[in-house]
């Protein structure tokens, strides 16, 4: 696992948005959500959900996997910063 990957906002707009000169507004427009919900996404306020993974799959020829996967690396290593604290028991078979 990546560490501290980045928030795939991070990505969408270092990545997506800037080299095709796109704003916020603009690029909101186009994958047909409303600017606030593409703003916190950029800002890593909210994760990709699988319909916003078809959005930008659509939108920039990739796959909604690789949206999702890079979704899911996030969330693993900022839920394993915490894994020694977490009360559990590891079971054994009989």
């Amino acid at each position: 696992m990546m560490y501290n990957p980045p928030h795939p906002g991070m990505i969408i707009r270092e990545l997506c948005l800037k080299p095709l000169g796109l704003s916020v507004s603009g690029a909101a427009r186009a994958l047909g959500v409303s600017r606030k919900a593409l703003s916190e996404l950029l800002n890593g306020h909210t994760s990709i959900s699988p319909e916003m993974a078809i959005r930008l799959s659509i939108a920039f020829d990739t796959t909604p996997q690789s949206w999702l996967a890079q979704q899911m690396e996030f969330d693993l290593w900022k839920a394993g910063r915490n894994r020694n604290a977490l009360k559990v028991e590891r079971l054994k078979a009989a």
